[in-house]
């Protein structure tokens, strides 16, 4: 193996929001290991949002490769300005042949990266991306291709609050009416994916048990683009609940995150924000399957799901069912979401830390 330089180094992930907090343990670990050595990340714009604050990167770039660097020119214009960075290494957990084929135009002596990438010939080192492993763990074994060993590695994800954002959260919880000295449950009905998200009739159903049963207090979380998701859980579940859904940036999200006792989540970004942020999680999956590796990485999790042989329809689920039943949203039904957060809120200090492997959620299989 060549030496590797580590005094510039450049981490590229340009994928979803969850891929890109799933590449903090990496991030962490390298500048654990090379306070000394810049680093850089490459990420989507959402990156940028939410993680411009994060100790552990000296500089952020963004690849916004679906509008101002769309395409071979805008492919050629983000390797000119990468080539005048200097970088003496870069190493890529994404996997596409875009993002291979950027670093070998960029010019970057040492280039590693996954051996099941679309670009694996393009780099000088590859990885094996186990696919029965975390993907924090499989990010992080691309330092074991570089020869250096991950036992010690801390691999915990670590996302801090930005300068501001708690006391701004706090204003608007307040003016919202919650009171953070009760139990507070933040509801995400939102995914890319229309098969990963859990119908709104039955996040209705639950919010009515949650405050009939448990007394707690409920935020409802969103972007824009679940507005319509998110006002028809308010309509349908004829109850009280703060409203974050649209009124906040995503870099206020780990804030408003950190404010709740508990998190109920399809599987999405903020999933693994929550997860950042050391707050409980309720996760349920619908078409896809935590043995894909993105499962919430806490043992202070509980995932549900319907165990199904269509299961998962994709990787990332998909915008439609397949087979035209949706079994895998319907059949979860809102007693079972119900029974998972019982189990946390009131077994919660009886989680264990973690385990020998990592850290593994608890399953409830309906």
């Amino acid at each position: 193996m060549a030496i590797v330089d580590w005094k510039n180094v450049l981490v590229v992930q340009t994928s979803f929001l969850g891929d890109t907090v799933l590449t903090l343990p990496l991030l962490s670990e390298i500048k654990r290991r090379f306070p000394e050595g810049k680093l850089t990340l490459l990420c989507a714009p959402v990156g940028r949002e939410i993680l411009a604050s994060h100790p552990d990167i000296d500089e952020i770039i963004v690849d916004d490769k679906r509008r101002v660097d769309a395409g071979l020119s805008g492919l050629r214009r983000k390797a000119k300005m990468l080539r005048s960075k200097d970088f003496t290494l870069a190493i890529s957990p994404h996997r596409s042949f875009r993002s291979a084929l950027l670093l070998l135009l960029a010019r970057i002596p040492y280039r590693v990266g996954f051996r099941q990438s679309k670009g694996a010939f393009l780099f000088h080192t590859l990885a094996n991306r186990d696919p029965l492993r975390h993907d924090v763990l499989r990010n992080l074994s691309i330092l074991e291709a570089l020869g250096i060993s991950t036992e010690d590695c801390r691999h915990v994800i670590d996302l801090p609050v930005i300068p501001g954002s708690k006391e701004k959260i706090r204003r608007l919880l307040d003016s919202a009416g919650i009171d953070l000295n009760q139990t507070v449950v933040g509801i995400n009905a939102g995914s890319v994916w229309a098969t990963k998200r859990w119908s709104p009739d039955s996040f209705a159903v639950l919010i009515r048990r949650l405050k009939q049963d448990l007394n707690c207090q409920i935020i409802l979380f969103g972007g824009p683009e679940d507005a319509a998701t998110v006002a028809r859980i308010q309509e349908l579940c004829g109850t009280s609940v703060a409203m974050l859904a649209g009124k906040t940036a995503l870099c206020d999200l780990p804030a408003a995150v950190s404010a709740c006792h508990l998190f109920i989540t399809n599987d999405s970004g903020p999933m693994h924000i929550a997860v950042a942020r050391s707050v409980p999680v309720v996760a349920i999956f619908c078409a896809t399957t935590p043995s894909l590796g993105f499962y919430p990485y806490s043992s202070k999790a509980v995932v549900v799901e319907k165990e199904l042989s269509c299961r998962p329809c994709s990787s990332h689920g998909g915008r439609r069912c397949p087979l035209g039943t949706e079994d895998c949203i319907k059949l979860i039904r809102p007693e079972h979401v119900l029974q998972a957060v019982k189990q946390v809120l009131q077994h919660r200090d009886e989680f264990p830390v973690a385990c020998a492997t990592g850290y593994e959620p608890r399953y409830l299989t309906v």
